[in-house]
């Protein structure tokens, strides 16, 4: 990249925004700044952006919304600010297709060493990039194909998130291999510093709910207690 990562940063506190943009030019990054959701998606259509950081509570439009909206359109890696109560937004700010969360209060190390992990994995090839002549994944009742991205079992499409879809890539690539949950945030945010890993149980659920008959009963996806998870192996 000839140019400085350009940095779209939303958010409705001016304080916020003075204590988060001087880090971020001082790293050498191009900020532009907005201070609400309506806003906020009017300077994303008006220019090119390598990371946005979003928060969830503002004016006009919430963070929740304006994320839908943003990954509707463009695959731009995007972090959500997230007060410490709102553990509901930040499963469904990554089921919108958030990258990444940060609960504040946080650290000037962890929010800098967040935004240099999204900017190196978005210059990275996906973990779930599919290899030359990577045939499709056909396990029982369910068909996973890597080039395509699409997952389906029992017959029916199942629509995935992009962090389901790597995390279920990852597993179902080494099947009965076990999978520590830092070794899973690693393959899909490109690190584990800072993250919760019970992030990556929150994703699990999911995909259980939406793969499994009886997600209580799972057929593809197992848990390894105490160590992490692993996808169902032949001998199983």
């Amino acid at each position: 990249m000839d140019r400085s990562p350009r940095i779209l940063l939303v958010d409705d506190e001016q304080a916020i925004q003075t204590l988060l943009s001087y880090p971020l030019r001082k790293d050498g990054y191009e900020v532009v700044q907005a201070t609400d959701g309506r806003q906020a998606l009017a300077r994303f259509e008006e220019g090119t952006y390598d990371l946005v950081v979003l928060d969830v509570m503002m004016p006009q439009l919430d963070g929740l919304e304006v994320c839908r909206r943003m990954r509707a359109r463009s695959n731009v890696p995007i972090i959500m600010l997230t007060a410490k109560a709102e553990e509901v937004d930040k499963v469904v700010g990554l089921e919108l297709g958030a990258d990444d969360y940060i609960t504040k209060p946080f650290s000037m190390r962890e929010f800098r060493s967040r935004v240099k992990a999204a900017l190196r994995r978005a210059g990275m090839p996906r973990s779930a990039e599919p290899e030359d002549g990577e045939e499709p994944l056909a396990v029982h009742d369910l068909r996973i194909d890597f080039a395509k991205r699409s997952v389906r079992v029992r017959e029916e499409d199942v629509p995935t998130t992009y962090v389901e879809f790597e995390i279920l890539a990852a597993l179902a690539r080494a099947p009965g291999r076990v999978f520590t949950r830092d070794m899973l945030l690693t393959r899909v945010w490109g690190d584990s510093a800072y993250r919760d890993p019970r992030t990556i149980d929150v994703h699990i659920r999911h995909l259980r709910e939406k793969l499994e008959t009886e997600a209580k009963d799972p057929e593809y996806l197992f848990t390894v207690r105490g160590v992490g998870y692993r996808f169902r192996d032949t001998g199983d």
